[in-house]
């Protein structure tokens, strides 16, 4: 072999969420010899589905937008974009209940005009603003539009504070930003940082006029991540062991690896781990970062799913968001769950739920299925089938002011260990999105190292 050929290489993913999934399809894809190790009995990670009686739930709502176009680039290489399509426009139907008038109906859409002006009809006739509120979100678009997410000052602010500097009234904060903030940041502003918040709102918002159109899945997640995702790795020759958990990572002599499963000893050349912050810490081998105490800094936020099953129809819309409520957004999942027979099953999902997460799910009924008769008038008087609760309570990483400089890039100090996961530097906050993009960056840090040429599938995130 001479000294500018790649030398053939085994390597191992620890994790089988999609940032391991996406590590390891690339890894193959370049021609290693891979394998993937996953502790649960399936693949996707925290975004999962499992059965219910009849019903296959899905574990929470997850949506992705246009934008997300490492997702949307795991979608076509696990052959599921056709499961998961997304909206011709960006509609939002958001329903107000705190109204003193009583309850209004209004939405949040775009047209096909050039940005900014995409939105600005949309905005113009949004009832849930004053004509002062929404010329003042116009300013803050604007301004919002000049940061760089990537200036380092930024990680230090939290979104609140800059957006009460640029005038957004506490209204304006609930009805607009954080309706938006919540959900894709997992945290309100006031606990979000502005480098995250300007990176959701400069891409989502401001890059494009279809960045921000919603798609999600018309099937089980479980589906798209686990069978189709399997499917892909079993095409390119991975190795997937499922009930396999890593106990032990070590490095060896000739600057090789081998990964301990308590059952078996692999060797590699390679290794991606791609669990979560406190997981990781306690593989990492010493000299594997510079302060890997950092990972324990992270925080976790929480997300609740309340899941209803009514005995008749009572949502004529796949989906709205609501104001003056408890409830953030309720989705329909009934045919998606394989539901039968007359009835209807919702979703409501429920971001930076950490006042909600440890309630008895005797409390969160009386306190939903009431809000959700106030929310769609034909709920009042249906028949509840079902209601149970799904709880992740380190659902994302927590995008606090701050958190930028805890998250480690995929290289470590160590040749042939790279770390993958949303909470990694990203430049997202914890989303689809971002544990893919960890799994293309994990991937290519480790390609390089063994000297591999590849072609980034994405010419803008290279």
């Amino acid at each position: 072999m001479t000294d500018d050929t790649p030398r053939s290489s085994r390597a191992v993913v620890i994790g089988g969420g999609l940032a391991g999934i996406t590590s390891a399809l690339r890894l193959a894809d370049a021609g290693l010899d891979v394998t993937l190790l996953e502790g649960r009995p399936r693949l996707g990670g925290l975004v999962f589905s499992f059965r219910r009686g009849e019903l296959t739930v899905d574990n929470g709502q997850h949506v992705y937008l246009r934008c997300c176009s490492a997702y949307r680039w795991f979608l076509d290489r696990v052959d599921g974009a056709r499961l998961a399509p997304l909206q011709n426009r960006l509609d939002v139907p958001v329903l107000d209940v705190g109204r003193p008038s009583g309850p209004r109906l209004g939405r949040l859409r775009r047209n096909a005009l050039p940005v900014p002006f995409h939105l600005a009809a949309g905005l113009a006739r949004y009832p849930h603003l004053s004509l002062a509120e929404r010329a003042g979100v116009g300013r803050a678009a604007l301004a919002l539009g000049r940061l760089d997410p990537d200036d380092p000052a930024l990680d230090a602010v939290d979104f609140a504070g800059w957006l009460a500097r640029h005038g957004q009234s506490p209204r304006t904060i609930e009805a607009l930003w954080d309706l938006v903030g919540v959900a894709t940041l997992n945290a309100t502003a006031p606990d979000s940082s502005l480098a995250l918040a300007a990176k959701v709102f400069r891409t989502g918002l401001l890059s494009e006029p279809g960045a921000a159109d919603i798609g999600w899945a018309r099937v089980p997640l479980g589906e798209v991540h686990d069978t189709l995702a399997r499917k892909a790795l079993d095409a390119v020759g991975v190795r997937t062991a499922l009930r396999t958990k890593a106990t032990a990572l070590t490095r060896t002599e000739d600057g090789g690896w081998i990964v301990d499963t308590g059952g078996e000893r692999i060797e590699a050349e390679t290794v991606v781990l791609a669990v979560p912050q406190r997981e990781t810490h306690d593989l990492l081998p010493e000299g594997a970062l510079d302060e890997p105490g950092r990972l324990l800094d992270i925080g976790t936020s929480p997300i609740l799913n309340v899941h209803v099953v009514y005995d008749r129809k009572v949502l004529r819309r796949p989906f709205f968001a609501a104001l003056g409520s408890p409830v953030q957004w309720v989705f329909d999942r009934t045919d998606a769950s394989g539901l039968t027979g007359p009835g209807q099953y919702l979703a409501v999902s429920q971001s930076a739920a950490g006042e909600e997460i440890d309630l008895p799910v005797a409390e969160l009924r009386s306190r939903y299925l009431p809000e959700l008769e106030r929310l769609l008038p034909a709920a009042r008087g249906a028949g509840v089938r079902d209601f149970f609760v799904t709880r992740e309570r380190t659902a994302t990483f927590a995008p606090a002011p701050g958190v930028g400089r805890l998250r480690p890039g995929a290289r470590t100090r160590l040749p042939g260990l790279c770390l993958a996961g949303a909470w990694t530097a990203t430049g997202w906050p914890a989303t689809m999105e971002g544990a893919v993009r960890s799994g293309f960056s994990a991937a290519d840090a480790a390609l390089r190292a063994l000297g591999r040429s590849h072609e980034h599938p994405l010419q803008e995130a290279a």
